[in-house]
């Protein structure tokens, strides 16, 4: 009991949180760098940088775009600002510890607000489900409708394989915060 005290200690509002530089890190190394625009997954939109979608201004990226390395941090660190402002704003009762706002935030960033906002992990922290928060994160292994968790043949798939690897790194990670 004296475990779930300290666990539970460590929340705080989500107001109050900021990405950690570490969680920035780890979002950039999972989004990787590219100068030119690319679409990164078959029936994905192009990406640029460190997997950005847009610009500051909302326009989106095309094909054909290019970026410096110093851009692409610059841009991503402005959109992150964004996705903060606007995950706090989805969350305004919720408490979450620093790990376990680093992670819902990467979410945020590779599957935009929008899924956020409709998202089983949204309602549980709502109700104060941590675990099952954490569990949700597993349902998102899909990208342009295809399952990224399938294994051919007992391989894993080239497709979208990244997609599913990246989940269960969440997962894990939530998990060990709790």
């Amino acid at each position: 009991m004296g475990d779930l005290k300290k666990k539970v200690a460590q929340r705080v509002a989500v107001g109050l949180l900021t990405l950690s530089a570490s969680g920035f890190a780890v979002w950039q190394a999972n989004e990787g760098y590219t100068a030119v625009a690319v679409v990164p997954t078959k029936g994905d939109v192009p990406t640029i940088g460190h997997g950005s979608t847009r610009y500051e201004d909302g326009s989106k990226v095309k094909m054909g775009d290019t970026i410096t390395r110093k851009r692409a941090a610059d841009l991503a660190r402005n959109l992150m600002r964004g996705d903060e402002r606007d995950f706090a704003a989805s969350m305004p009762e919720v408490k979450l510890s620093q790990a376990e706002y680093d992670v819902y935030l990467d979410f945020v960033g590779q599957y935009g607000i929008g899924n956020w906002r409709k998202s089983s992990m949204r309602t549980n922290l709502q109700a104060g489900r941590y675990v099952p928060a954490c569990q949700s994160l597993l349902k998102y292994r899909f990208a342009a409708g295809y399952d990224c968790s399938t294994t051919i043949n007992g391989k894993p798939n080239t497709r979208c394989w990244g997609v599913w690897t990246r989940q269960q790194r969440r997962h894990s990670d939530c998990m060990a915060a709790q």
